[in-house]
Order: structure tokens, then C-alpha cells, then sequence
């Protein structure tokens, strides 16, 4: 398995959706519990981060919210934006979160399907 792959899983765990089926996670189950969310997403930073540290002129930063649980308030600002056409680099930019991230919680928002290229 590759890192863009083992990212994207990592990523979509934590926004609550089974990588596999697509299926959103129970409230109240094991991928709900904020240890595990935040545990996922520095799983992903970590990814990210190596991946970033082989790319010549790139330094591996974590955007400012990343880890950070998902509010209500980001969720519409995210599916809005994301409707109104902004592309990944943007929304990433505007929530300060990374691309997996925007991609994880726009599956799990219903927005895009897992196997959804970029929307760029």
C-alpha cells in the first residue's frame, strides 16, 4: 500500500466513515470517540508530513486546526463553500485543515464519494 492510500484511509476513519463500505460509523461507537479522531488525524499529519519531507522545496507543516473536532458551524461553512464550487487547496486553506481532511469530512458529509477524484 502506498502513503496517498494509507492517508486517505486514515483520513476517512477519522471523519466517522468506513473506508470500505462508505457507511457513516454509529454515534457513540469507537470511531466517535475524540481519542480516537484526534489518534487518527496525527496518524495523518505524520503520513503527510513524510510525504511532504521527500518533495524537494516543501516543509512538512500541520495546518492550524488540524486534530481539531469538526463543528456544526464548520460543516456548513465546509458544504457551502465546497457547493459553491471552491476547490480542496482552497477549502483546506479557509478551515485550515489539510486536503484529506476536506476530502474525508466532504464523504462524510455526504459531498463527494470516497472514490471521488479531486475537485480542483
Amino acid at each position: 500500500m502506498d502513503s496517498d492510500k494509507a492517508l486517505q484511509i486514515i483520513n476517512t476513519l477519522a471523519s466517522g466513515v468506513d473506508p470500505i463500505t462508505g457507511e457513516i460509523h454509529p454515534d457513540g461507537g469507537t470511531l466517535q470517540h475524540p481519542d480516537i479522531i484526534r489518534a487518527l488525524y496525527m496518524a495523518s499529519m505524520a503520513i503527510q508530513a513524510q510525504m511532504d519531507a521527500g518533495k524537494p522545496g516543501k516543509t512538512a507543516s500541520r495546518p492550524g486546526r488540524a486534530g481539531e473536532a469538526w463543528t456544526t458551524e464548520e460543516d456548513r461553512q465546509l458544504a457551502q463553500g465546497f457547493d459553491e464550487g471552491l476547490n480542496m487547496s482552497e477549502l483546506g486553506r479557509q478551515h485550515q485543515r489539510s486536503r484529506g481532511a476536506i476530502q474525508a469530512r466532504l464523504v462524510k458529509l455526504g459531498r463527494i464519494t470516497e472514490d471521488v477524484g479531486e475537485h480542483d
